[in-house]
């Protein structure tokens, strides 16, 4: 197996960067999903309310991001190193995090362009956010303001696998595109499937080590088109009827880095090997 490739997505709910290679922390791939779009009650914005968020195109810059979007100006965002503290959740239902929100100019541009009031807050410190799910993992991992987990994997022969059976029911959309899911890193030449059997198991991606910790139940953003921002009903209908797995529609699983010894390398390329050790 290879990696094929590799995403992040700065600003969370925005659109994607795709890498030629990217340096593993321990609460994700760096830079990916250090910032967020929350509302009046500091809860996370994302594509399920607002799917217009994939035109937000985060440009990462040292000490901050660029924000681009069609026919604006685009607007440079320095990391508020020194802003103003205030506890924020990634969604209502999850423990609050400490973030800093940004300058007050970036939540202008935003709620402009989102047509509603929103704010930008930056994690500065990605240690002080727990794994939800800790009952998984070890206590002590942490992840950015992803959902759940620092990283998602995706297996491109089971995305050809769900195509050929939105072909077959004549769905006139296929095939779908993998940024549909919203992937970390995309590993190919699997069969369709294989990462089912990998939950609980150590997968090492070039000099990396993942603990492959569970299977990514699907939800409404994976039926957003993610250049356009329109929503459709697939792939949630289809994998309804073949991926209804413990009440969850699922596909790809969550990855949680395995700490190396101190000075080990850390950066995944595509094209790195990848290998099931356990």
């Amino acid at each position: 197996m290879r990696l094929v490739s590799l995403h992040t997505y700065p600003v969370k709910g925005c659109y994607r960067r795709d890498l030629p290679a990217a340096r593993v922390e321990p609460w994700g791939l760096a830079g990916d999903r250090r910032w967020m779009i929350v509302d009046d009650d500091g809860i996370g914005v994302t594509q399920r309310q607002v799917t217009g968020l994939v035109a937000i195109r985060p440009e990462p810059r040292p000490g901050g991001l660029l924000l681009h979007a069609a026919g604006r100006p685009a607007l440079e965002v320095t990391e508020p190193t020194d802003g103003e503290q205030v506890a924020v959740r990634v969604f209502s239902n999850l423990a609050a995090a400490p973030a800093r929100r940004a300058d007050p100019a970036a939540d202008d541009w935003l709620s402009r362009l989102l047509d509603r009031r929103v704010r930008l807050v930056w994690l500065g410190d990605p240690s002080v956010r727990p794994i939800p799910d800790a009952d998984l993992v070890d206590p002590a991992d942490r992840v950015s303001f992803a959902d759940g987990y620092p990283l998602l994997l995706a297996n491109d022969a089971s995305l050809a696998a769900l195509n050929a059976a939105l072909a077959e029911s004549g769905d006139v959309g296929a095939p779908l595109p993998m940024t549909r899911f919203r992937p970390n890193v995309v590993v190919g030449g699997a069969a369709p499937w294989a990462e089912d059997d990998w939950t609980g198991c150590r997968l090492r991606i070039g000099p990396v080590t993942f603990l492959v910790a569970k299977p990514c139940g699907r939800c409404l953003v994976t039926t957003t088109d993610q250049e356009t921002g329109v929503r459709g009903r697939e792939p949630l209908r289809t994998l309804a009827k073949y991926r209804r797995i413990n009440r969850q529609l699922v596909f790809g699983q969550n990855l949680v880095p395995v700490a190396g010894p101190p000075g080990a390398p850390d950066t995944l390329t595509v094209g790195d090997l990848v290998r099931l050790l356990d």
